[in-house]
């Protein structure tokens, strides 16, 4: 049923790209240029094939997604260079360029139709961005990179000095607002520390979103115990296993980096608990369950017998991966760069962080009834958080300590990575990018002003009927004056499905309004309401 909601979307999504296909975008020729940097896991990533040429997406796909992340992205740490390197010899890993950089960090995964939420990424904020006058390659870039590697790697800093210097000419020679998520604010941050000349050269404003400053705690260190998954549901069966992800996360000395930071103090230090069995001292071999509580170095002991006799199977091949206390060092030195970097005097910094959410800080393993015998088998327990206020990844904590001279420090109650497709984030990126007119309901200390939605689903049973709405719109931006200005349109869709024995029968019906043009925007909403007949 809902499928039959999902085809009169796409239609109306195809219709209006139609019809818009001869128009000119809006394009703002004063605008500073915007160069977006993801986090973790926020690039497309390809394996070239060295005899050949050939290309595949290995980062992130669906058919064939977790055999070619084994065999392609499985990879060990050189600490001679200070890179993670593909355990397969005959292919590299490349980010795509295409589209000024911004096709690596848009949608993830541009194959998947249904379930594409889960793979969006900077999609949304890219969109909205045109809309207000960006143009991509003039003034609008992205920097996707190899999320394996470490933070300070020279060949990445290297990458992303060609990057910067490849925006500011492209555009006419304007300094550049740099716009990071998530780790990328780890990497712009090391880039700074390392390379400030550089960076004073060519940035003005560096914006900061959903940065782990001083780590992700309890994120991480449940990462390396058990795994990371990135997506939830029936959608985990076409990605990546968390078992795949643990065995590449070992040997990445990005994840290390985003360890808790052992010397900040942290209002609540995080722990790692463990309910352990030991024998008593009462001399009849009974035992006592107690809980054992460690900090962040203290917890490294703890990592390092877990993981003492963790393998991977890779081609027929065992493979021995332990808690790697090489990364450990290189990760530590990271974060020497990042504690000692300094703001150019010239640059400006923002700082957006997320708030009322339940975030990991602590984890605990194992509970009074069952506790842990055997710290090699930690990896198969399921941990509990002790959580703190923040995004749901980053404690608010963590994301605040920036260690910067900051213009604004804003809170906005949020998800981690939905805090990109925020329209309060948009508000202020507008304010602080001068774009536009200025906006007088703009408050930088409380910007709390609800806005709709853009899109609404419910799904309901009754009476041996199934009933779901959808309510989607969307801003045609656009400068010609003639389209849409004599009125209000409303317009009918329907589309049925007869029943069999595999579906039962179905009807949708739609209603699509298209408002009169004003100020160069189009405002297009749908409504629509499907329903099934149980068998």
């Amino acid at each position: 049923m809902s499928l039959l909601l999902e085809e009169i979307i796409r239609s109306v999504e195809a219709l209006l790209k139609l019809r818009n296909r001869n128009q000119e975008p809006y394009v703002d020729p004063n605008l500073n240029p915007v160069l977006l940097v993801p986090g973790i896991a926020g690039s497309i990533l390809n394996a070239v094939d060295h005899e050949n040429g050939n290309e595949e997406r290995v980062w992130v796909r669906i058919f064939g997604a977790d055999h070619e992340f084994r065999t392609k992205m499985w990879s060990r740490f050189d600490p001679s260079t200070g890179k993670t390197i593909s355990l397969d010899p005959k292919t590299s890993i490349v980010v795509p360029q295409d589209r000024a950089g911004l096709h690596a960090i848009d949608v993830l995964d541009p194959d998947m139709i249904v379930g594409r939420e889960s793979v969006y990424y900077f999609h949304e904020m890219i969109v909205e961005m045109i809309g207000w006058g960006f143009e991509e390659g003039k003034t609008l870039f992205g920097f996707g990179y190899d999320f394996r590697q470490s933070n300070r790697l020279q060949e990445t800093l290297d990458q992303f000095a060609k990057k910067l210097e490849t925006v500011y000419k492209a555009s006419g020679e304007k300094k550049i607002n740099v716009i990071s998520h998530s780790m990328g604010g780890l990497l712009v941050k090391c880039f700074m520390g390392l390379h400030s000349d550089i960076f004073e050269k060519y940035v003005q404003n560096w914006i900061a979103i959903a940065a782990p400053f001083r780590g992700a705690p309890g994120y991480i260190t449940s990462t390396l115990l058990n795994g990371m998954s990135f997506v939830n549901g029936w959608e985990q069966n076409f990605f990546v296993s968390k078992w795949s992800m643990h065995q590449l996360l070992i040997e990445c000395p990005s994840i290390y980096e985003l360890m808790c930071c052992p010397y900040f103090k942290w209002e609540l230090p995080p722990v790692l608990e463990l309910w352990r069995e030991k024998e008593s001292n009462d001399g009849v071999g009974t035992s006592d369950v107690v809980l054992e509580s460690y900090r962040s170095l203290e917890s490294l002991e703890v990592f390092t017998k877990s993981l003492s006799n963790n393998t991977a199977d890779y081609c027929g091949e065992s493979i021995d991966l332990p808690f790697n206390w090489k990364i450990m060092e290189w990760a530590h030195k990271t974060k020497q760069v990042l504690a000692s970097a300094k703001l150019p005097p010239k640059v400006k910094f923002y700082n957006i962080y997320g708030t009322n959410l339940e975030t990991p800080h602590s984890v605990c393993y194992g509970n009074e009834k069952m506790p842990v015998k055997d710290l090699t088998n930690l990896r198969y327990f399921q941990p509990t958080y002790i959580c703190v206020d923040g995004d749901g990844t980053v404690p608010m904590e963590s994301a605040m300590a920036d260690g910067l001279e900051a213009v604004s420090r804003v809170g906005v109650p949020g998800e981690h990575r939905g805090i990109l497709n925020d329209h309060r984030v948009f508000r202020m990126l507008k304010k602080w990018l001068n774009v536009g007119e200025p906006d007088p309901f703009y408050n930088p200390v409380n910007d709390y002003v609800i806005l709709p939605t853009t899109y609404e689903f419910e799904k309901f049973h009754e009476n041996g009927l199934e009933v779901a709405s959808v309510k989607e719109s969307w801003d045609i931006i656009s400068d010609d004056n003639n389209i849409g200005t004599t009125g209000s349109t409303v317009n009918s869709i329907s589309v049925s499905q007869p029943g069999d024995d595999q579906n039962p029968q179905a009807e949708a019906r739609a209603t699509l309004t298209v408002q009169p043009q004003s100020d160069g925007r189009q405002h297009v909403e749908l409504n629509a309401v499907s329903v099934s007949v149980d068998a």
